[in-house]
């Protein structure tokens, strides 16, 4: 249908009158699942208890404020200070339970004094609320994955020092050490290190705490875990076998002569597709008591072409073969070994979400357990947007052979821009308290659905 140019042109010159009036107006109406969400998980009252050692603050308790850090990071703030942004939002004041909200100087505070022992049991909540999801999976099998994942920051923070670092040579960092769940994809613990640590550093009793919590919960599970080469050692290898836990744990074969000279004189190797191979062997290393099963795969891939480049209709590629070796007490077939261990790529998918979405790689203050506390809040934000998805979703996964989530999982950003950060007002009439949205049959249908089913 053609519409006339008087019909669809208008003058826009004139700039309105500005009044700025007590509407009660809010930028994040979609906080209201949000908040439906933290009652039905009875969250701040079991933030409460890993506060209760301290002093309760003379007007904000410290659990309200760090209440507050998660609800900061799920706006998708960053720095302290941007909570003057939402300082007057009537349904964040709502969510927190509070008539007005903290200035910075409080939160900061509340982070600087902060001890240890309230990290510890904040890091205890939140293994806590993974394993009450698994708990109700009633899974067979669940799949943990480790890996290490630098914290940049350009500021002298206690505990960070210059490590590693491939994308900001030379700057100060933290190091922690991850378990996430493939499952769920959700950070299971995490031990906080300084940037110049090894990835071994500390694993070994931070992978047993997170076996041990595990089989507190759920005694009858079966676990395995993966890991890269830095985590390869007879110690480890040897504490998961007697644990009764199925690992795969990539070789840093290049250290070994011995078995760099078996994959160099191999001459024959068995197919899983048209790109991989494999053969397998009982082996150890010399300082080793006994043999494992290695496998040694080699994938077909182009090698890389370092001369002019030519802007040919066609050019022939030249393949050549990358290797790799895996120890491992699977009895599975090698196929399904690769497929198992290539699936934990999917935890660096989880690391850069909870760094650029949930604000992962922020250092804000200069003492240690300040940064391991916000930290706290980046990783509990991150793991509650999906049990919300989890809690109001069917999964649309089984079990596959790379341990896939079991939800396709919306991204983190994703969900805020279309259910959290939309436009509301706060009224009262007849003493009814109401929200109203913005009219929308997509963003009414979805609130509807999680608050239903939040309810039931």
């Amino acid at each position: 249908m053609k519409h006339s140019k008087q019909a669809v042109r208008t003058k826009a010159n004139a700039i309105p009158e500005l009044r700025f009036e007590d509407q009660r107006l809010t930028s994040f109406a979609g906080l209201v699942v949000v908040q439906r969400f933290l009652q039905v998980i009875a969250l701040k009252t079991r933030l409460r208890k890993c506060f209760r050692h301290l002093s309760p603050g003379k007007i904000f308790d410290r659990s309200t404020l760090f209440m507050q850090l998660v609800i900061h990071v799920l706006l998708g703030y960053r720095e302290l200070r941007d909570a003057t942004h939402y300082q007057d939002d009537p349904l964040v004041q709502r969510t927190l339970g509070l008539k007005r909200l903290p200035d910075v100087a409080t939160i900061s505070r509340m982070l600087k004094e902060t001890d240890q022992q309230a990290v510890d049991k904040l890091r205890g909540l939140l293994t806590d609320l993974v394993l009450e999801r698994l708990a109700s999976l009633a899974l067979r099998r669940i799949t943990l994955d480790f890996d290490g994942s630098v914290q940049s920051t350009k500021r002298r923070a206690e505990g960070t020092a210059v490590g590693f670092n491939k994308r900001q040579k030379g700057a100060r960092s933290y190091y922690p050490l991850y378990c996430t769940v493939a499952q769920t994809g959700q950070f299971l613990s995490f031990r906080h290190r300084s940037g110049n640590v090894h990835d071994s550093n500390g694993a070994k009793q931070f992978i047993l705490d997170c076996i041990r919590r595990l089989r507190e919960q759920l005694p009858e599970v079966i676990i395995e875990v993966r890991m890269d080469s830095a985590f390869f050692s007879d110690e480890l290898v040897r504490t998961l076998e007697i644990q009764g836990v199925q690992y795969t744990i990539s070789v840093p074969f290049q250290r070994f002569a011995e078995l760099k000279h078996k994959i160099e004189s191999r001459q024959r190797w068995h197919a899983i597709d048209a790109e991989l191979s494999f053969f397998e062997a009982q082996w150890k290393p010399k300082s080793w008591p006994r043999r494992c099963r290695f496998l040694m795969i080699r994938t077909r891939a182009k090698q890389q072409q370092k001369g002019p480049v030519q802007l040919d209709l066609f050019k022939p590629y030249q393949f050549g073969y990358e290797f790799q070796v895996i120890v491992t007490n699977k009895e599975l077939g090698a196929a399904a070994i690769v497929a198992y261990h290539h699936g934990r790529g999917s935890q660096e998918n989880t690391f850069g979400e909870l760094k650029s979405q949930c604000q992962g790689n922020y250092v804000p203050v200069r003492r240690r357990l300040g940064n391991e506390t916000y930290l706290l809040a980046s990783v509990m934000a991150f793991n509650l947007i999906r049990e919300l998805q989890m809690q109001t979703e069917h999964p649309t996964r089984r079990t596959t052979r790379q341990r896939a989530t079991l939800w396709v999982f919306e991204r983190v950003e994703t969900f805020r821009r279309t259910t959290l950060q939309r436009a509301g007002r706060l009224s009262s009439p007849s003493g009814q308290l109401v929200l109203t949205f913005c009219a929308g049959k997509n963003l009414q249908q979805r609130v509807q659905h999680i608050l239903q089913t939040l309810a039931a």
